[in-house]
């Protein structure tokens, strides 16, 4: 899931001023589960827009629509017809959707009114943890589950490094767990210890590029 949290109010408010109508548009994906994109925080924003542009005598009272996802174009037929009404938008979404609003409505500017965090799990109510950072280069299988990548400092693929404690915490803290000890311990658990041994080679910077991916099923329907 990706998880994501507010701007700042005042961040939100320099963005939109000098509009007279502005829709603020939340999604019912991933940032609604984390609390900061659906309609619920669609209607809390956009009160808390009125009155601090109250404040300063702007006229301006965003209102709100929210569709089921922000990053999938069969969820917006009915958003296509509302958005014409407006001179801007904001996006409740992660990036990703931010950036599919805005090129569904290349005319009007979009603005996100959410900074995209991280891809993690819930823990419990309103408490999200990173796991993953879309690396592109997954070596789960290799390090028993545990990403180093999201969990080592350093984010090595071969570790540990010397500033791992004889207890396993890493010497950014004595509270943070050392990602390789953690990997040392369960691959040892699972009879898989020579895992360790094998070296990785230097990652390839390919994260510089722009992505896309075609699920192998629909390959054939893509292909040009």
């Amino acid at each position: 899931m990706i998880v994501a949290e507010k701007k700042p109010l005042e961040e939100i408010k320099e963005m939109i001023k000098g509009y007279k109508k502005v829709l603020n548009v939340g999604c019912g994906g991933c940032t609604s589960i984390c609390f900061t994109g659906g309609q619920k925080e669609v209607n809390q924003l956009n009160e808390d827009l009125a009155n601090v542009l109250q404040q300063e005598s702007i006229a301006l009272r965003p209102e709100g629509f929210t569709i089921e996802r922000q990053c999938n174009g069969d969820f917006y037929p009915e958003l296509d017809e509302i958005a014409k009404n407006y001179d801007a938008i904001l996006s409740m979404a992660c990036g990703a959707g931010a950036q599919f609003l805005a090129d569904r409505y290349p005319a009007k500017p979009v603005f996100p009114a959410l900074n995209t965090v991280f891809v993690g799990v819930d823990r419990d109510l309103g408490w999200f943890e990173e796991n993953c950072r879309t690396c592109r280069e997954c070596v789960l299988g290799e390090t028993a589950g545990i990403c180093p990548i999201t969990r080592c400092a350093k984010t090595l693929f071969n570790g540990p490094c010397g500033g791992t404690s004889r207890e396993g915490k890493c010497e950014v803290s004595k509270d943070t767990p050392c990602a390789w000890y953690e990997i040392f311990k369960r691959l040892k658990d699972q009879n898989r210890l020579e895992n360790i041994l094998k070296v990785k080679p230097a990652r390839e910077w390919k994260n510089q590029t722009r992505g896309t991916m075609v699920h192998e099923d629909y390959q054939k329907r893509y292909a040009r």
